[in-house]
């Protein structure tokens, strides 16, 4: 199984007693974190700690490497120094500068723990620096047990030399925990225990965490089932440059789950799309020894990954964008299945879609497979946004009408679809592309936005009297399509459905 360590960060030692309960209840391995506490308390803080219910971390954090407290090196040297004894088992976390002071061989002061409970450590919340391998090596000659090492990602690509971190370790008979921070590291966090990290951190609810990237213990353990995760898991995952609220992990991890398949799906920030699909996902080319089965790709990379892609289907050809990447032999194929997944819940409510007069606002790579996917159906459409000219193009390049936006009204329309981020949660929930006046005497209203399941837009036009369809349909649509191009299986589209609306609410 692997071993998660939840760590605890309150700034009063009364607060501890909860947290640590808190903590303990969700790990395998607690974390105290003394430099959150105030200075006068920290010395006083194993006798409010008590007995614990799993093993401890003791962690008096350097400012310079992510403390809580302006604490300089002497103060950090007196605090070890004076600590007499420790429960039973316990782990202290040090520094590399205090490691080195502490394993001098004319140092007369001594650690209250045996050197094979003492974590050497080193942190970078910037980057991930060049000379890692060399910053390792420095820290495996020290006497320390295990070692840390936490770099800050920028890109799903920094975990590379995190991953080889560990290779390194293992082929050297070192224990090592490697965490790439920040949200481009998640893959590291995920699957850094089955390739031998040590253990890996989270955080006990959604306020508690103490490093960028963090995922929640109970996410860990339930969404991503990090114990069944071994060097032979299959990984799929989404590509963006904001995929932090996607639903779709907790969608297809559900639904490997039910079907009881050795996969696991994980978010990747990825900025530059070209140099992940060669150097994380390209048989040929990527230097991560993991099997890959398949991505999703979202948003701004689904027309640039074509590029990288050895065959593409006539829809991804056609629309101009790709949002599924199947790794098959050692070739990466590309598909569409926004199309098939806007179309379907559609289809369903209307019975027909031939000859249905459809507006569809926006002009990106949404609105493309909207407008391919009806125009395949026989709809008449006609595509507004607010970039006239970007309307005019994508208008002419699928044979469809083109109209500025805003609409005074959509009174002729039998279909509305919103197809941009207006309403998406956030600093822009509260707009829409139309209000309720625009939207009288449409027959329906579909918004591709889906997070929250109930849009401004939706709502407008509930008032306006139009039947309503929100984004989870079609986003659970794609998914059910994508999952069967990566498993050759038929998922368990109820299971789906409740991950996607347990996460919603």
């Amino acid at each position: 199984m692997a071993r998660i360590c939840v760590p605890v960060c309150v700034r009063h030692i009364d607060e501890l007693p909860d947290a640590m309960n808190a903590a303990a209840a969700a790990a395998d391995i607690v974390e105290l974190r003394a430099d959150c506490l105030a200075a006068a308390e920290a010395a006083s803080l194993w006798q409010t700690v008590g007995d614990q219910k799993r093993p401890l971390i003791l962690t008096l954090r350097s400012p310079e490497e992510g403390g809580h407290s302006a604490i300089d090196f002497e103060t950090r040297r007196r605090f070890w120094t004076a600590l007499k004894s420790l429960p039973e088992g316990s782990l202290i976390d040090l520094e590399l500068d205090l490691v080195t002071e502490f394993s001098r061989g004319d140092s007369a002061e001594t650690l209250p723990v045996e050197w094979r409970n003492v974590i050497c450590s080193h942190h970078d919340f910037e980057r991930v620096p060049d000379n890692l391998p060399a910053t390792f090596e420095r820290m495996a000659a020290t006497p320390a047990g295990l070692i840390k090492i936490a770099v800050h990602a920028a890109d799903a690509i920094d975990c590379l030399p995190v991953f080889d971190l560990l290779d390194r370790a293992q082929q050297q008979g070192h224990q090592l925990i490697a965490v790439a921070m920040g949200q481009a590291g998640v893959a590291t966090r995920i699957l850094g225990p089955s390739r031998g990290s040590f253990l890996t951190y989270a955080s006990y609810n959604q306020e508690s965490g103490t490093a960028p990237g963090q995922l929640k213990a109970v996410d860990l353990r339930d969404v991503y089932r990090i114990d069944r995760i071994d060097r032979d898991t299959q990984v799929f995952g989404i590509i963006g440059n904001r995929v932090s609220h996607s639903l779709s992990p907790h969608i297809h991890n559900a639904a490997f789950a039910a079907n009881d398949l050795n996969a696991v799906y994980i978010p990747f920030e990825v900025h530059d799309a070209v140099e992940f699909l060669r150097r994380m996902t390209h048989p040929k080319t990527r230097e991560l020894d993991w099997d890959l089965g398949g991505l999703s790709v979202t948003a701004p990379h689904k027309s640039i990954v074509m590029q990288q892609l050895d065959w593409i289907d006539s829809a991804c050809r056609e629309i101009g964008a790709c949002n599924t990447v199947v790794v098959r032999g050692d070739q990466l194929l590309g598909y569409n299945t926004d199309a098939a997944g806007f179309i379907a819940p559609l289809r369903e409510a209307l019975g027909t879609i031939r000859d249905t007069r459809c507006a569809v606002v926006g002009a990106g790579g949404a609105a493309r497979a909207c407008i391919w996917a009806l125009t395949h159906e026989g709809a008449d459409v006609t595509v507004f946004a607010r970039d006239e000219s970007s309307a005019e193009f994508l208008a002419k390049a699928l044979g469809v009408n083109a109209e500025p936006f805003p609409a005074s009204d959509f009174a002729g329309f039998d279909v509305v679809i919103n197809s941009t981020p207006l309403g998406t949660q956030g600093e822009r929930e509260n707009e829409s592309i139309a209000t309720a006046e625009q939207l009288r005497g449409v027959r329906l209203a579909y918004d591709l936005v889906y997070n929250p399941s109930e849009t401004r837009f939706l709502r407008e036009a509930q008032t306006a009297g139009c039947h309503v369809l929100g984004g989870i349909e079609m986003l659970l649509a794609q998914a059910i399509e994508q999952f069967k191009l990566w498993t050759q299986t038929q998922p368990d589209v109820n299971v789906m459905r409740a991950a996607a609306m347990c996460k919603l609410s």
